[in-house]
C-alpha cells in the first residue's frame, strides 16, 4: 500500500499487505443458506462464535497501524469523552422523561405510527434472536458498513481506489479519515436513512396511501432494530474503528449519536413529542446540573 493510503476493514481474516477477493452479492447469498443450513445442525451459541473474528476496522496509516497514541492524545480524548457524559446523561434524562409524559397524557403507545413501527422492530429483533437468515442479515449489515464509510469518505472529499464486500467482512481502502468517517456506521442507519429518501421522494409526485404509510412505519422500525441490534453485537468484538479514536470517547459519541437520532424519530412519529419543547426541557437539566455541580464543587473546596 502507498505511503499515505488507509484502508477501512471489517471482518478480514488477512492481514493489511493482503488483498481480499471480492465476492458478488449472489454468490454471498449462496454462501449465507450454505452456511444457514449447516447451522441449523448445530446449537445457536456455537454457530455464532464463528463470527468473532469479524471486525469494523478503522482507516489508519498503514506505516502507523500499530502505533500507540501518545499520553497526550490519550489523555485528550479521555476528557473529551468525559464532557461528553453529562450530555448524554441530560440528554437521555430529558428525552425519556418527555416521553413517559407523551405516553401517560396523549396515548402515543396507541398510535397506529408506534405499532407499526413497534412491529416491524420486534419482526427484526426475533430474527436476530432466533439466527433465522443470519448469514444474509450479516451480508447486508458488512454492505451497509462499508457503503456508509464511503458516503462519510466522499462527504469530505476523500478518494476511493478499492473496496469489497463478503459475507467474511469488507474493506475500504482510502487516502483520508476523521472521527466521522470512522465511526459513522455506528450511528447511521444506513438503510433506514434510504427507505425514508426515497419514500420523501415518491411523496412529492404521489399521494401515499394509508397502506403504504403504514407500510413505511414499519420498514422503518424494521431497519432501525436490524442498525441498532446489529451495532451492539459487532461493538464488544475488540473493534479498531473505536481504538482509532479511543474506545471510552469513540462509545461516548454512539451512544449520544444514536440517541439523538431515536430523539428525531420519535418527533416524526408523534405530534405531540416536539422538538422545540425537548430542547427547552434540556436546557433547564442542563441549567440544574451545573448548578449541582457548582455547589458540590464549593463545598468540596470549603471542606479541603
Amino acid at each position: 500500500m502507498a505511503a499515505g493510503r488507509k484502508e477501512l476493514k471489517l471482518g478480514s481474516r488477512t492481514g493489511n499487505k493482503r488483498r481480499r477477493t471480492r465476492a458478488s452479492f449472489s454468490e454471498a447469498l449462496k454462501v449465507a443458506d450454505a452456511r444457514a443450513r449447516a447451522r441449523a445442525t448445530r446449537n445457536r451459541p456455537a454457530g455464532r462464535r464463528r463470527f468473532k473474528h469479524i471486525q469494523a476496522a478503522i482507516a489508519v496509516p498503514y506505516e502507523d497501524s500499530s502505533a500507540s497514541p501518545d499520553f497526550l492524545l490519550r489523555a485528550f480524548r479521555w476528557g473529551l469523552a468525559l464532557t461528553l457524559l453529562p450530555l448524554c446523561g441530560v440528554t437521555s434524562w430529558t428525552y425519556f422523561d418527555q416521553l413517559s409524559g407523551v405516553a401517560l397524557d396523549r396515548a402515543f403507545w396507541i398510535t397506529s405510527e408506534f405499532w407499526y413501527f413497534a412491529t416491524g422492530a420486534l419482526l427484526m429483533t426475533g430474527w436476530f434472536v432466533s439466527g433465522l437468515f443470519w448469514n444474509a442479515f450479516l451480508y447486508l449489515y458488512v454492505l451497509g458498513h462499508e457503503l456508509t464509510h464511503i458516503l462519510a469518505i466522499w462527504l469530505f472529499r476523500g478518494k476511493i481506489s478499492d473496496w469489497g464486500v463478503s459475507v467474511d467482512g469488507g474493506y475500504v481502502t482510502t487516502d483520508k479519515s476523521n472521527i466521522f468517517i470512522s465511526l459513522a456506521p455506528y450511528f447511521v442507519p444506513l438503510w433506514a436513512t434510504l427507505l425514508m429518501g426515497t419514500y420523501a421522494a415518491f411523496a412529492r409526485f404521489l399521494e401515499p396511501t394509508p397502506t403504504v404509510e403504514k407500510t413505511i412505519d414499519a420498514l422503518l422500525g424494521f431497519f432501525w432494530a436490524f442498525h441498532l441490534l446489529w451495532t451492539l453485537w459487532m461493538i464488544p468484538r475488540d473493534q479498531p474503528d473505536l481504538k482509532e479514536n479511543g474506545t471510552f470517547l469513540s462509545l461516548a459519541i454512539i451512544y449520544l449519536a444514536n440517541l439523538l437520532l431515536v430523539i428525531f424519530l420519535t418527533s416524526l412519529a408523534s405530534d405531540d413529542f416536539s422538538l422545540r419543547e425537548f430542547a427547552r426541557e434540556w436546557l433547564i437539566r442542563a441549567e440544574d446540573l451545573a448548578r449541582t455541580a457548582w455547589v458540590i464543587t464549593q463545598a468540596i473546596r470549603a471542606a479541603l
